[in-house]
This record gives C-alpha cells, structure tokens and sequence, in this order.
C-alpha cells in the first residue's frame, strides 16, 4: 500500500533523472497527471501521455536532456507530506532559484505552478519544488 503517491512519483523522476533514462511509467492519477502537465508547461519534460487499462491507467513520462546530455531537473523534492501539510498565500509564494525553479501547487483552480498562481491571484498547498 502507498501512502504518499505524488512521493512516489517524484521518486520515479528522480531516480530515472539520476540514471538518464529517457522515459519512466508509473500508475496514473488526476493528481499525477496534473503535475506532468505543470513540468511539461514550464519545460521540465519533454511530454507525457496517458495510457488507459485494466484495473488502472499507466502514465507515460518523456524526461528532457540538455544538448550534450545535461540534466534539465536538477533538483525534485516534496514539499508538502502526508504528516506535515504545507500551504502558501499569494504573499508568501516566493520565486524559486530567482525565477529558474518553480512550486507546484494544488490551489482551488487545479494543479499550477507559483508563476501561474501569482497571475491567478491564489495560493494552495505546496507540493513539490522543481528546479
């Protein structure tokens, strides 16, 4: 049983990133899928694609490289864990790396990154910080 899934996920990423795998799969989920839409907008990804099955769908993530074969996710960690919840106002939103990074966030009007909740005028939960 897995307790903390977007962990999970961010794990995958990670350990796929550190080994330069091109692509990593895992269970899908609105929430995980809401996150792969965030890192491919802010060029975090190459692209995702969903995979539907029985008894659940498989979501396909594409990572990105630099030119000579550099990591473009440097960094993946949550922020916000199933123990300690994280929540951040609009004030409190604060560039991360002075713009290079990004917070994912889960605000009333879905999962967006902090650039986009700053345009939006929202705060959310914190889930995780990508740079």
């Amino acid at each position: 049983m897995m307790t903390d899934p977007i962990a999970d996920m961010l794990t995958r990423i990670r350990n796929a990133n550190r080994i330069n795998r091109k692509h990593v799969e895992m269970p899908a989920s609105r929430m995980r899928v809401g996150i792969a839409n965030v890192l491919k907008d802010e060029g975090f990804i190459d692209g995702y694609r969903v995979e539907e099955g029985k008894p659940s769908s498989t979501l396909h993530l594409t990572l990105r490289y630099g030119i000579d074969g550099e990591q473009v996710i440097r960094s993946i960690i949550r922020v916000s864990k199933p123990g300690r919840r994280a929540y951040a106002s609009l004030k409190e939103l604060k560039p991360v790396l002075r713009g290079q990074g990004i917070h994912v966030l889960s605000t009333p009007k879905g999962v967006i990154s902090d650039r986009k909740a700053r345009q939006l005028g929202v705060g959310g939960e914190l889930l995780a910080e990508v740079y």
